[in-house]
């Protein structure tokens, strides 16, 4: 009867304590508490604000709604994300095919540089396109749209800038990417980019401008040699490098 008792009592306590482990806790708004499993000891509470991946991947990015529409997409990223000109898409391109050549246009089924520079006038801001080296875009102020050849397809993407070996893209495809310099310079297309710039006496809104913290953008399976990050011993870096390794989809900022 004593060992009965004693089971029971057991069962009691140990049922308890696996109850007590998944209680709910009141927390402030947007505190939450990360198990430290993957690296190691107790808890950790930090304020923080979580992302869907796939919202932050596309993040001051317009996506191109067809195939062939990545120049319009690129343009009216940096109209409306840069400069803060509201255009859709659909203006761009009905735009490019008034101010541009619209037998070429509709021959090679795409926009050319030239057509953006026609249409962009019509705004009132200029655009002017460049022969450059990697070296020029280190000193580039102002994000720039790029021809690439990528995965055997002329593409044109935005250049956000380049850091610490990193070259970061917004491309109306694929979203917010990144590749090596190295990478960057074998794939960008005659060396060309297109830069537009504020109308006189405007402000850019800089939306595109690179932020201290570029989390969720660099997809690590794109980026090779130096672009590659190194061991962190911090552990709050760690908890960082643990949640944006993917986990449920969810990328993690701190304040």
């Amino acid at each position: 009867m004593l060992a009965l008792l004693i089971g029971v009592l057991a069962i009691a306590i140990g049922g308890a304590g696996m109850l007590s482990r998944h209680d709910v806790q009141e927390r402030p708004k947007g505190t939450f508490e990360i198990p430290q499993t993957l690296v190691g000891g107790g808890s950790y509470s930090q304020d923080v604000t979580l992302e869907p991946f796939s919202e932050l991947k596309y993040r001051h990015i317009v996506r191109q709604a067809y195939d062939y529409s990545c120049g319009s997409a690129a343009l009216v990223t940096i109209l409306n994300y840069h400069l803060g000109i509201p255009v859709t898409e659909q203006q761009a391109m009905e735009g490019m095919l008034e101010k541009g050549e619209k037998d070429k246009i509709i021959e090679r089924r795409g926009f050319s540089l030239l057509d953006m520079k026609r249409y962009v006038a019509s705004l009132g801001v200029v655009g002017a396109g460049y022969r450059a080296e990697v070296k020029d875009l280190l000193e580039l102020a102002e994000p720039a749209i790029v021809p690439i050849d990528y995965a055997g397809a002329k593409h044109f993407v935005v250049l956000r800038g380049i850091r610490d070996g990193i070259v970061y893209i917004a491309d109306p495809s694929a979203g917010n990417i990144v590749f090596s310099v190295t990478e960057f310079a074998r794939l960008w297309d005659k060396n060309t980019l297109f830069i537009v710039s504020p109308p006189q006496g405007g402000k850019a809104v800089a939306q595109l401008a690179l932020a201290d913290q570029e989390l969720g953008v660099v997809d690590m399976d794109r980026v090779t040699n130096r672009g590659r990050l190194d061991a962190l011993n911090n552990a709050t870096q760690l908890l960082d490098r643990a949640i944006n390794s993917g986990a449920a989809g969810t990328w993690l900022h701190s304040r």
